[in-house]
């Protein structure tokens, strides 16, 4: 199917050390597969290497500048990587970024010449078309979405099958992956209706995410 594999591992592991052993045990089914590796942008100077494709966490919304802390897309295009996750739920929600703040890091991101990878979803209780539009009226369609409902986020609570194909449905062309409690029992129905998948906890355990991988054949 060679579906689009995103691996976030969040602010984990907590050692570079750790990381390179983790890598490791993932790297050669990542090779087989068209898989996108997103370590602590800390980690990725160590990590990367030929064939295996990484991406980042998060970015700035400008080239340079007195921006204390903050990481430039140019810089990160600059270290060979092509991938940039933007709008994360839990950023949405912890660091309260805003609609307007994640649209101004897809431009720059773009400009760079980086594939941003956008997360949309709802939080329990709300309406979640009307979310969804909120957050892609300004977007692209050729940006990939990635569908990962606040709720769903490290709980264990995966969305419900139909839900996810009632959203594939609602974004119409648009290239859509899933994300939220993704493990390898669910992968499989998840990659049979969207683009992809974008896999938090169980990318820091290899077996687990390795047979990820593996569902997409």
């Amino acid at each position: 199917m060679n579906k689009l594999i995103i691996a976030n591992w969040k602010c984990n592991p907590p050692t570079i050390e750790e990381a390179k052993e983790l890598f490791e045990k993932i790297k050669d089914n990542a090779l087989e597969k068209n898989v996108v590796i997103c370590p602590p942008s800390i980690f990725l100077s160590s990590l990367i290497c030929e064939g295996i494709k990484f991406g980042v966490q998060n970015c700035f919304w400008k080239e340079k500048g007195a921006f204390t802390g903050e990481i430039s897309p140019q810089m990160i295009k600059s270290l060979g990587v092509n991938y940039v996750i933007i709008g994360h739920s839990e950023r949405r929600n912890i660091l309260k970024e805003t609609n307007e703040e994640i649209i101004q890091k897809i431009n720059e991101a773009v400009r760079a010449g980086l594939t941003p990878i956008v997360c949309i979803g709802e939080s329990k209780g709300e309406d979640t078309f009307e979310v969804l539009n909120n957050q892609i009226k300004d977007i692209d369609e050729n940006i990939i979405l990635a569908y990962e409902p606040l709720w769903a986020i490290g709980t264990g609570e995966s969305a419900p099958i139909e839900k996810v194909k009632e959203v594939k449905s609602f974004l119409k062309d648009r290239k859509v992956l899933y994300g939220g409690s993704v493990n390898s029992q669910n992968a499989p129905n998840y990659l049979e209706i969207t683009d992809g998948l974008l896999v938090g906890g169980a990318s820091l355990n290899s077996e687990e995410f390795s047979k990820i991988i593996l569902c997409d054949i």
